[in-house]
């Protein structure tokens, strides 16, 4: 074969690379049998924005805005871990960002594109389009969803049929809305094609099941969940996760489909809250999150430029401003205090919400467990060891507790400590050092040898762990093996990790409780502290929290965002008891 015959089938082929991947974001036109504009370049304006579907389904929008699906793009830890992890291995590339931001994606934005620089609706996450804009139903995983593109008279995918919305479009007077552009009135789809799959768990896998380029599988929900009991009963994770009851199957609302112009449509159908309870959360500025049409009158940038922490915007602080007794050099953007004040409204009705979304995180986690304790196994004398349990169990019968993403980021631990007769604390576990984290072997300060290393630590996150040169296995916080050169590079293995689902030399250590499993905290107060009689009191709490403040300050992350971890990090099951010690 010629070097000229080999250049020509090397092009060849490269062209017809470039034509599978344009085709993958062509799928409306292909469905219409449209292959002329099936390669057109797709624009923001084919995919509509949250804003805009919260007009008519105004409770849903609500919802929706202060999840974590909302947050998947303008989350900032999302941000600095997806960058510190492409800077060792540049070829993981758009993997994470196709399902934070799939829009993104799907218009051809860079991965390393700034937030504000992209269009809306990429910046909102796992948006609305991103699950109503699916309309092939399939059984793949890591992000592998392909979306319909489309304006917003563009059909929508849902769990119910067309059927009230015909009833509108027939009556278009009255609602006052209009499927065309020729025509006055609201702006609408013109038809809703009932996708099944959207009520099955599997909908939810291909983002919450996945396995990085190395085999390990960050995402392992849906592997619990196909064990589960609830898998066995046929128990959905949309009955859980959207239901009336955080966490629990407990049946749906019953609410209209939509609202519009103040008129309800049809009659009340099951209501999917769009919440998607889960322990989750936000540490982005209160300016740019939970999502809030207001917001939108100042660009991201400038929202980063508010200090809401000083008070601006507050009639204190206004008035402080006004009399001269501080002076502030505020950023050009901020200088008007009207701006400020206005900006300030918005800010505290993030605010609010934020607190709001912590209650139904609180809630979900306490649906979904229980503690029960402690239960003496010595005598409660002075000068004896006292020696306890408490007992916690995963009431949860669909996945493990905790459960999620990244594996060995999610926190769930217990903190317990005793108080002698005068109410001094005198013994604790489950403690935090000046960062805020658990004192376990990932701690700065006890690897600084400024705290102690908490020894009866009872935890259940997970850990990744690493075989070195150096010796044994290793806790680390990402399954990368640092020993082994200046600069590792995460390669795939040669051979399929699907034998030991994992890769060799590195694995996911998993401390989490299996479904409706239970596991016992074992403590032990030193004979020494037990000093004088009297009654006693133990307090214990279950503390969660999204990402540990070390993994943090690994992957760069400001000291505004770990306050903001720790600020709204949440006490489960808190309750103390008092006993006598003789």
């Amino acid at each position: 074969m010629t070097s000229g015959t080999i250049f020509k089938l090397t092009y060849l082929l490269r062209l017809i690379g470039l034509v599978c991947v344009a085709s993958l974001f062509s799928m409306s036109n292909a469905v219409a049998g449209d292959a002329e504009d099936a390669h057109r370049q797709l624009t923001e304006a084919d995919f509509p924005t949250a804003s805009k579907c919260g007009t008519c389904h105004e409770r849903i929008y609500g919802e929706w805005s202060s999840s974590s699906h909302a947050n998947a793009a303008i989350s900032p830890v999302f941000h600095k871990f997806e960058q510190a992890i492409n800077n060792l291995a540049p070829t993981i590339s758009h993997f994470c960002v196709r399902c934070h931001i799939s829009v993104g994606t799907a218009l051809g934005e860079p991965r390393e594109m700034n937030t504000w620089d992209r269009s809306q609706v990429s910046r909102e996450g796992v948006t609305c389009v991103v699950c109503h804009r699916v309309a092939t139903a399939y059984y793949k995983s890591n992000g592998q969803r392909q979306l319909v593109p489309g304006d917003i008279f563009q059909p929508v995918f849902g769990a119910n049929d067309n059927k009230n919305l015909k009833n509108v479009i027939a009556d278009a007077d009255h609602y006052k809305v209009t499927t065309n552009t020729k025509t006055r009135g609201k702006k609408i789809h013109t038809d809703a094609i009932k996708n099944t799959q959207l009520n099955k768990s599997e909908f939810c896998a291909s983002c919450h099941q996945v396995a990085v380029n190395l085999g390990i599988k960050l995402e392992v929900v849906w592997d619990q969940y196909r064990g589960s009991p609830a898998h066995a009963e046929g128990t959905t994770c949309q009955e859980c996760h959207m239901g009336k009851v955080p966490g629990v199957k407990s049946g749906y609302d019953q609410d209209y489909i939509a609202v519009i112009k103040g008129k309800p449509v049809g009659e009340k159908v099951d209501h999917h809250n769009h919440a998607f309870f889960g322990p989750g959360y936000s540490i982005a500025h209160p300016g740019l999150f939970p999502h809030n049409p207001d917001a939108e009158n100042f660009e991201p940038e400038v929202w980063l430029k508010f200090d809401y922490r000083a008070g601006w915007g507050t009639e204190e602080f206004e008035e402080k401003i006004e009399d001269g007794s501080i002076k502030v050099t505020f950023p050009e953007e901020w200088e008007d205090s009207a701006d400020r004040e206005d900006a300030r409204a918005i800010v505290e009705t993030n605010l609010e919400r934020t607190r709001e979304k912590a209650e139904l995180r609180k809630q979900v986690m306490e649906n979904g467990s229980h503690l029960d304790g402690p239960f003496f196994k010595s005598e409660k004398k002075v000068g004896e060891n006292l020696v306890f349990k408490y007992t916690l169990k995963n009431l949860n019968n669909g996945h493990n507790l905790p459960s999620g993403s990244l594996g060995a980021q999610p926190e769930l631990w217990l903190n317990v400590v005793l108080a002698d007769p005068n109410g001094k604390n005198i013994w604790e576990s489950g403690y935090v050092d000046s960062h805020g984290d658990m004192c376990d072997l990932h701690s700065l300060d006890v690897r600084a040898g400024t705290i102690k290393h908490d020894d009866q630590l009872f935890n259940l996150q997970t850990k990744f762990l690493t075989t070195n040169v150096k010796g044994t296995d290793r806790e680390m916080y990402l399954p990368v093996n640092f020993d082994l050169d200046q600069l590792p590079q995460l390669r795939p293995p040669a051979q399929p990790t699907t034998v030991m689902n994992h890769p060799p030399f590195v694995r996911m250590e998993g401390r989490s409780l299996p479904p409706l499993a239970s596991r016992d905290a074992n403590y032990k107060v030193p004979a020494e502290l037990m000093t004088q009689p009297g009654t006693y009191k133990m307090s214990a709490r279950l503390r969660s929290r999204a990402e540990p403040i070390y993994f943090m300050r690994f992957i760069g992350a400001t000291p505004e965002m770990e306050q903001a971890m720790n600020e709204w990090m949440i006490d489960m099951h808190a309750y103390s008891v008092e006993f006598e010690v003789k």
